[in-house]
């Protein structure tokens, strides 16, 4: 057989020995659980969690101290960013419950403000008698549901804001690169990179539901960074030739983002709320052992301060002491309990950036960079 031939007869096979491998991943009638395939990955459901996610439920002995109720209203997304397709926003419309899940894990009491149709619709028919709440004995029917006066427990504060910015590509990079040699039949080879930055940015306000009166706002920004890798080669072997590429891209999930900023806001909010100490459930924020924080970060605000007022000494200090010396006291740190009179605590609020992380330098202080 003529090596033409031999090429006529193997695509056919090729694509046959194709099909069979196909069929033996998808099958045209369901297996005994009632699947055609199985899926694929096996990653486990894990938490939900980002950086601020342990500081939150470090503020439960604060909260615990003197519980507050508080409502979560709307939180929209005003960036009124698309899909190119059309097919969805770009941002979650689901700001509000993320900021109810920031909440329960500061161990904050709250009550529903968000969506009441159910129990609206329940206190409708309680209101004809159509609900009962007794078990229905012998077939009978049990007694009706009363309508209670002051049943329903009301909210001290109300949480309300937006997503309010969506900036794609504040700054990109890239670079490029071709070489090979100069015969026609001599290895040529590709690579290049690029990174993209972009960011989200976020206002809530916690408003006084007796008053009406807006007792903190905050408005916080999170970059996003996002990366492309690829590289390829191009070269001849005898009478054939091949081309070969590989590439990585990733980017830092927006939706994330979003919730490390709502959560973020929730934890500054709520400790100025329970006039938390700064450094009582927030030591790690704005220091080497924040996991947003980059290797030239310094430490945290108040940091050497609070060491001279009881906090535990540095390691130098316990190396230098003698063996005959007690063990050092242990820093003591006193809940204060939150009254609804005082709205925020002024110090924490003039100093916003005090849990402040990132890995921009601190000589190029900037649009979105670090605040000194």
């Amino acid at each position: 057989m003529t090596p033409r031939g031999r090429r006529f007869l193997a695509m056919p096979l090729v694509f046959a020995l194709a099909a069979v491998a196909t069929t033996g991943c998808i099958s045209p009638s369901a297996d005994e659980t009632g699947r055609y395939t199985v899926p694929i990955g096996d990653a486990p459901v894990i938490a939900n969690e980002t950086p601020y996610s342990d500081a939150l439920r470090c503020l439960k002995g604060f909260t615990a101290q003197r519980p507050l109720r508080v409502a979560v209203g709307q939180i929209a997304d005003y960036t009124g960013k698309l899909e190119s397709d059309n097919s969805g926003r770009k941002l979650t419309q689901g700001a509000a419950l993320m900021a109810m899940s920031a909440l329960s894990k500061a161990g904050v009491p709250l009550v529903e403000r968000f969506d009441t149709s159910v129990a609206e619709m329940e206190l409708k028919y309680a209101n004809v008698k159509l609900i009962t709440d007794g078990k229905q004995q012998n077939g009978g029917r049990g007694d009706y549901r009363r309508i209670i006066a002051g049943s329903i427990p009301g909210s001290d504060y109300y949480l309300v804001g937006g997503i309010t910015e969506l900036n794609f590509n504040i700054r990109s990079l890239g670079a490029n690169g071709d070489g090979g040699g100069t015969a026609t039949n001599s290895v040529k080879g590709t690579a290049g990179a690029n990174l993209y930055v972009m960011n989200v940015g976020l206002d809530l306000r916690l408003v006084d539901t007796n008053t009406l009166e807006v007792a903190d706002v905050i408005s916080y920004q999170k970059q996003i960074i996002g990366r492309q890798e690829q590289a390829g080669v191009f070269d001849f072997m005898g009478q054939t030739f091949f081309d070969a590429s590989l590439g990585e891209s990733a980017l830092e999930p927006i939706q994330l983002a979003v919730r490390s900023v709502i959560e973020r806001a929730v934890l500054e909010m709520i400790s100025r709320l329970y006039h938390s100490p700064p450094d009582a459930c927030t030591s790690q924020l704005g220091s080497s052992a924040d996991p947003l924080a980059g290797p030239g970060d310094p430490p945290p605000p108040g940091a050497v301060a609070s060491s001279a007022a009881g906090d535990p000494p540095s390691p130098d200090m316990v190396a230098s002491a003698t063996p005959g010396d007690p063990p050092p006291p242990k820093a003591m740190v006193s809940p204060v309990p939150a009254t609804v009179e005082e709205k925020h605590n002024d110090k924490t609020h003039d100093d916003p950036y005090r849990w402040y992380s990132s890995s921009d330098p601190a000589t190029e202080p900037g649009l979105r960079g670090r605040v000194d």
